[in-house]
C-alpha cells in the first residue's frame, strides 16, 4: 500500500516544485523520455519534465541547446569489465568519447541527445547498470569502499549489503519523492573511505560485545552535507548488526520523507532537520519506527585516507595486489576506458573500480603479473605513480558543461596541478587541492586542505574568473571543514599564490605534520596574513 504524503496537509509550506512532483512522480519521466521525447525531440520537452529528467539521471548541460549530461550509478564504485566496456562504447557512440569520474564514484557522460536515451538506457540495463535516480530528490548512488572484498583494512566485505540496500531503494516509489537529494555511504574500512561525515546517512565500522561474543557491525551517522551551508553528520547512539542496516536505512529515510522540510529548496536537505531537531530527538523518532536498538559499541574508524590508492598495494588475498591509477581531475576517454577493461581481464579479477577522489583501481592482479601490467601504454597517462599535485587535485565539472558554475574548473585545475608539480616537485606530505565552480561543492571543496571556489571579479578589462581560497579541511576522527580566507584571487594569480602557500607549509611544518594539523597549530590569522601579503606582492 502506498504511503500517504502527509506534508500535503499544509500546502502553504511547500515550494512550487513539490506540486509538480505530486502531479507526476519523477520516475514517470523515464517512460515519457522513451515513449515521447525521444521521438519528438528536444523542443517538445515540457519545462516541468525537464526538471524531472533528474530522476532519469540526466541534467540539461550548458548552454541549454539540446545536449545533456547523464550520470551512471556505480555502487561502491565496482564495475565488471563488461560494464566498463559498455560505458566506453556508449560514450564513444553518443558522448564524443568523454568520460568523467565523479566524487561519488559515478561515471558522467556529456553531449547526449534525448533521441539517444532509449538506446543508452537499454544498453546500460543489459549489463546491469542504471542512470535512474542517480540525480533527483531520491536516494542516490550508494558510495563506499571501492576495495570491498579485497581490503585488508575492512572489518567485513560490504558488497552484498550495499546491493541489498540499493535494490530496496532503486525505483521504489515509496521513496522517489523526498524533500531533496539523499546520499548514502556504507563502508567497513577503518580509514573512513566512505567519507561518512558528508553523507545524509552513513554506516561506519564498529564492534560490540553482545552475549559474550564480539559482533562486527556499524554505527550510523546522519545529516552530513556540503553546499553553501556545510554540516558534519552526527553519530547516533546505536549499534547496528549487518542484517539490520536496511531496517535502519529505511526508517531514517521514512522520517526524512515525512518530516523533512519542503518549503524552500535550498533548505530541504536532511542536515537542516538534524540541525533543528538534534540527533537525540531524531533517534527517538527512529526507534518509534524500528524498535529498540543496542547502544553504540566501539568505533573502528582510525583515520582518513581521503580515498587515495595510487600505487601497488597488497590485497587481503595472499599473492594478489591492487593497482591504484591516477585519472587527472577525473577525466578520461572511451578508448582509455576500453583499455582498462582489457587490463582488468588480462591481468586482474575483471573489475574496474572508481574512487571518490575521481580515480580508478585495477584489482586482483597476481604479483608476478604486476610488472607487465605497469608496462602497458595506457598507464603512461593514467599512471599509478603520478606527480604529487596532479595526484591530489580534484575538480567539479565547471562551466564547460554546468549551468550553475561561474568559472571553468576542470582544465584550469589540471594546469594548476601541473604548474605546482613543475615548480615544487615532491614534498614529504601531500596537500589535497579541490576546485569548485559554484557553492554546490560537487568538487567537495570543504574537505580539502586547500579548497578553491570560483567567483568573478571586476577589472578595468571587464569581469574575469577568480577564486576564493579556504584552508584546513579534513574528515575522520578530527573532521573539520576548511575556512575561507579573505581576498579573492584572480585566475592568473592562483597558481603562484598556491605555490607560496604550500611552501609556507613545507618550510615551517613539524616532522610528519599534515597540512590540516599545520593550519590548526599556526592558526587562521597567520594564514590570512600570509595570503594578504602574497596578494600584495603578486599584484605589485
Amino acid at each position: 500500500m502506498a504511503y500517504e504524503p502527509i506534508w500535503m496537509e499544509d500546502p502553504s509550506k511547500l515550494n512550487k516544485f513539490e506540486f509538480a512532483k505530486i502531479q507526476k512522480d519523477g520516475l514517470d519521466v523515464i517512460r515519457t523520455i522513451i515513449e515521447e521525447y525521444a521521438d519528438k525531440g528536444y523542443a517538445a520537452i515540457d519545462p516541468d519534465d525537464m526538471l524531472r529528467f533528474k530522476w532519469a539521471g540526466v541534467y540539461e548541460q550548458k548552454p541549454k541547446d539540446g545536449y545533456f549530461m547523464m550520470r551512471i550509478r556505480i555502487n561502491s564504485g565496482v564495475l565488471t569489465s563488461a560494464q566498463t566496456r559498455a560505458i566506453a562504447s556508449l560514450g564513444r557512440d553518443y558522448g564524443r568519447g568523454l568520460i568523467d569520474v565523479t566524487t561519488r564514484q559515478a561515471i558522467q557522460y556529456h553531449w547526449l541527445k534525448v533521441e539517444d536515451m532509449p538506446d543508452i538506457f537499454k544498453r546500460l540495463e543489459e549489463v546491469g547498470l542504471y542512470s535512474y535516480e542517480a540525480c533527483g530528490d531520491c536516494p542516490r548512488t550508494i558510495v563506499g569502499n571501492p576495495l570491498q572484498g579485497i581490503d585488508k583494512d575492512e572489518l567485513m566485505d560490504t558488497s552484498a549489503l550495499v546491493e541489498e540496500v540499493n535494490d530496496f531503494f532503486l525505483m521504489n516509489r515509496d521513496f522517489s519523492n523526498l524533500p531533496r537529494k539523499y546520499k548514502m555511504s556504507i563502508s567497513s574500512n577503518i580509514h573512513n573511505n566512505g567519507n561518512a561525515e558528508i553523507n545524509c546517512l552513513a554506516f561506519t565500522p564498529a564492534v560490540k560485545v553482545i552475549d559474550g561474543a564480539e559482533v562486527i557491525g556499524f554505527h550510523a551517522h546522519v545529516g552530513g552535507g556540503l553546499s553553501a551551508k556545510p554540516f558534519l553528520a552526527r553519530q547516533m547512539n546505536m549499534f547496528i548488526r549487518p542484517e539490520e542496516v536496511l531496517k535502519v536505512a529505511e526508517g531514517i529515510t521514512v522520517i526524512y520523507r515525512d518530516h523533512g522540510y519542503r518549503e524552500k529548496r535550498h533548505h530541504s536537505r536532511l542536515k537542516f532537520l538534524i540541525a533543528d531537531w538534534g540527533v537525540e530527538k531524531f533517534q527517538e523518532k527512529l526507534l518509534e519506527l524500528i524498535g529498540p536498538m543496542p547502544e553504540r559499541g566501539e568505533d573502528k574508524t582510525v583515520g582518513w585516507t581521503s580515498s587515495y590508492y595510487d600505487g601497488v598495494h597488497p590485497q587481503k588475498q595472499e599473492g594478489l595486489s591492487y593497482v591504484g591509477l591516477n585519472v587527472p581531475v577525473g577525466r578520461l576517454n572511451s578508448d582509455e576506458l576500453d583499455e582498462l577493461a582489457r587490463l582488468a581481464d588480462e591481468y586482474g579479477d575483471g573489475t574496474v573500480r572508481t574512487t571518490q577522489s575521481q580515480n580508478i583501481i585495477l584489482a586482483g592482479v597476481p604479483n608476478e603479473k604486476v610488472d607487465a601490467l605497469l608496462a602497458e601504454q595506457v598507464l603512461e597517462r593514467l599512471t599509478p605513480f603520478p606527480n604529487r599535485f596532479m595526484s591530489r587535485t580534484v575538480s567539479c565539472t565547471g562551466n564547460e558543461f554546468c549551468n550553475l558554475a561561474l568559472v571553468e574548473t576542470k582544465e584550469f585545475a589540471r594546469e594548476v596541478a601541473k604548474y605546482l608539480d613543475n615548480e615544487l616537485g615532491r614534498i614529504d606530505e601531500e596537500v589535497r587541492i579541490h576546485f569548485i565552480g559554484c557553492p554546490n561543492s560537487c568538487g567537495q571543496k570543504h574537505i580539502a586542505d586547500i579548497g578553491l571556489q570560483g567567483a568573478l571579479v571586476k577589472t578595468p578589462e571587464g569581469m574575469v574568473d577568480a577564486f576564493d581560497i579556504a584552508v584546513g579541511g579534513t574528515l575522520g576522527p578530527d573532521a573539520t571543514f576548511n575556512t575561507a580566507l579573505k581576498g579573492r584571487v584572480r585566475h592568473d594569480r592562483v597558481a603562484p599564490v598556491l605555490k607560496e602557500l604550500v611552501l609556507f607549509y613545507k618550510n615551517n611544518k613539524l616532522e610528519g605534520e599534515t597540512f590540516h594539523k599545520y593550519v590548526q597549530r599556526v592558526g587562521l590569522p597567520t594564514f590570512q596574513e600570509k595570503l594578504t601579503e602574497l596578494l600584495t606582492e603578486i599584484v605589485a
